[in-house]
């Protein structure tokens, strides 16, 4: 073992403070100066990670206290980015569990935290955020002992050590009521109850990659624990593949540290430590590097199935290629591809039909970052609503389901309860708390789909929805999701005031003036549930006669306009939401209105 080391992984659910937390534990540990001006949450690196607030990416940073190492990993609390959860764990022997004092355990926490006690990891609580109004944070150290009981933690993980404090302030304290002063008390929980790594320093060397870093400069850089051995520049090892058991020669180049916000260049490495590997050109995440050319590979934990698929298709509207330089088949393929190499948690198929690629994943929300980091990188594609990944079972059909938690304002309730059983929702617990009433509900994944804005909209933004995998069970029957229908616009050109006045009677609008659209686009939606055409580009006839109520300004009300997210889950069966650099335009599969009614004719559609 490498008593200066301590290997620990960051867990909690969206928005707990986990990455304010870092920064803190960061500045405390000396990696930026006194005087240095930091931007919050400088974990969160992605331009996606800090515009939605949340951890995508699972990440390596590393703490210098008291002449010790302290290696910290900073997880995804999102369900949809299980897979980099999966991996995070692998290279640590214990976690933080941060719950915030006034929401307490969350859907995402009970995800990560069971991953967590299942790798029989060392768990530290740290109650977070006492600082706000209404914090009960004695009350929710019991919430976290009752959460560790139920997913069944041995009895050295249920004694956890538990701090309290705020990771924004900066103070941690080992009882409630001490001097707030700064973050020693967590620190020193974590060297006393997480053990160092366990490692064998005199075999020979080997570590299991579990997540790969790019640099321009040497590739594809293999990141991992060493689990036995030392590693200098120049070594030559091996690598097991663990797609198809190849065995692999390979010199290691480069080794790289982790430290702070960054990496330093290390000329050996030693075991327990995590660090950066390159030299191996097309390694992949569960790949096996050894020095011994005989040596075994490592075991890979498997990671949670994929539940929802998707259409990646290339962009065959009339305005391909204006915004983006990246529209071939080819190039989207090799995208996709290349997304496979870090990403373990997708799967990607090609399909019968040419310039259609089916995508598999855990849930709507990954794919949305996917498709936004692609359009951020010049791509042009279209994208179909998300449907369930089903099996049969004993000769029935099985479809998956899920454990939804909602946080509503007590007079919303009806609403919800409504919504819940249009969608199949079958309600298992509602608790009252001191001014909101949580719903727990078991429903398909289908079911969920799009429920998160209705939730949004019913509540006026104050309710809250998390959910989590349950199980497959038998299916469930029809679920009606979208109750409304479209308007779709029957001419090419450019929107006019004029036109879209008219348009507006009809529904509420998804463009406005002086936007480009083309036959077959959805340009609004219809309250009733049927699909209706318009012309949105009719220009006013000029005549010599002045109209009544001539220059009074038109009485349009802003169009709607949807995020990704949104656009991929309002639209039906037979749509698309088209992804431009610099647009998301809603559009029909097939634009042509006579060839949509054959189709339609012919149950084609």
């Amino acid at each position: 073992m490498n008593q200066s080391i301590r290997n620990i992984a960051i867990i909690a659910h969206v928005d707990h403070g986990k990455t304010t937390l870092v920064d803190k534990l960061l500045k405390e540990g000396g990696v930026f100066r006194a005087n240095q001006q930091v931007e919050e949450r400088a974990m969160d690196s992605m331009d996606l990670e800090k515009e939605k607030g949340i951890t995508i990416k699972a990440k390596n940073t590393s703490v210098h206290w008291h002449d010790k190492i302290i290696n910290i990993v900073d997880t995804p609390g999102h369900a949809d980015f299980g897979g980099e959860v999966e991996r995070a764990l692998r290279m640590v022997d214990g976690v933080l569990l941060v719950v915030d004092a006034y929401d307490g355990p969350q859907a995402q926490t009970r995800f990560v935290l069971r991953k967590a006690l299942a790798h029989g990891l060392k768990v530290v609580i740290v109650i977070n955020k006492i600082d706000r109004d209404n914090a009960e944070p004695a009350k929710m150290y019991d919430k976290v002992l009752e959460l560790l009981m139920e997913l069944n933690a041995s009895e050295e993980q249920f004694d956890a050590p538990v701090v309290y404090g705020s990771g924004r302030d900066g103070y941690m304290m080992y009882h409630l009521g001490e001097e707030k002063k700064d973050m020693s008390p967590l620190f020193q929980t974590i060297l006393d109850h997480v053990p160092p790594p366990f490692a064998k320093p005199n075999e020979a060397f080997h570590m299991l990659d579990s997540n790969i870093d790019w640099s321009d400069y040497v590739g594809r850089i293999a990141v991992g624990k060493i689990l036995g051995g030392t590693a200098s520049i120049g070594d030559t090892i091996f690598v097991l593949r663990h797609s198809d058991g190849k065995r692999v020669r390979a010199k290691i180049t480069k080794i790289f540290e982790f430290t702070g916000l960054g990496t330093v260049e290390a000329p050996t490495a030693h075991a327990g430590n995590i660090v950066g590997l390159s030299g191996v050109e097309d390694i992949d995440i569960g790949d096996t590097i050894t020095a011994d050319e005989a040596g075994h590979a490592l075991p890979f934990t498997q990671i949670d199935p994929p539940t929802l698929e998707m259409q990646f298709c290339v962009n065959d509207g009339p305005l391909v290629g204006r915004e983006g330089k990246l529209v071939t088949s080819r190039q989207l393929r090799e995208r996709l591809m290349r997304e496979l190499k870090t990403n373990v948690s997708i799967k990607i198929e090609d399909s019968e039909k040419a310039g259609v690629f089916n995508v598999k994943a855990r849930g709507a929300m990954q794919i949305a970052v996917l498709v936004e980091t692609m359009r951020r990188e010049g791509f042009e594609l279209l994208v179909s609503r998300p449907t369930v990944i089903e099996r049969t079972v004993d000769g029935h059909r099985h479809e998956p389901f899920e454990t939804v938690w909602i946080e509503v304002p007590d007079e919303c309730v009806g609403a919800i309860m409504s919504n819940l059983a249009n969608r199949k929702g079958l309600l298992t617990n509602m608790e009252k708390l001191p001014h909101t009433t949580m719903i727990e509900a078991t429903i398909t994944t289908r079911g969920l789909i799009g429920m998160e804005i209705d939730v949004v909209n019913a509540t006026s933004g104050r309710g809250v929805l998390s959910h989590l995998f349950k199980e497959y069970a038998p299916y469930a029957g029809e679920v009606l999701t979208r109750i409304t229908g479209t308007i779709i616009a029957t001419d090419a050109g450019t929107t006019t005031g004029y036109a879209l006045e008219m348009v507006q009677e009809r529904g509420k609008l998804f463009v406005g003036p002086g936007e480009e659209v083309y036959e077959g686009m959805i340009v609004g939606e219809n309250p009733r549930n049927e699909d209706i055409a318009c012309n949105a580009v009719r220009a006013k006839a000029l005549t010599n006669f002045r109209s009544q109520g001539s220059g009074v300004a038109t009485g349009l009300t802003p169009a709607t306009k949807l995020s990704l997210e949104r656009a991929i889950e309002y639209i039906a069966a037979d749509e698309f939401v088209e992804v431009t650099p610099k647009n998301l335009r809603l559009r029909k599969r097939i634009l042509n209105s006579g060839e949509r009614q054959k189709a339609k004719k012919s149950g084609k559609s």
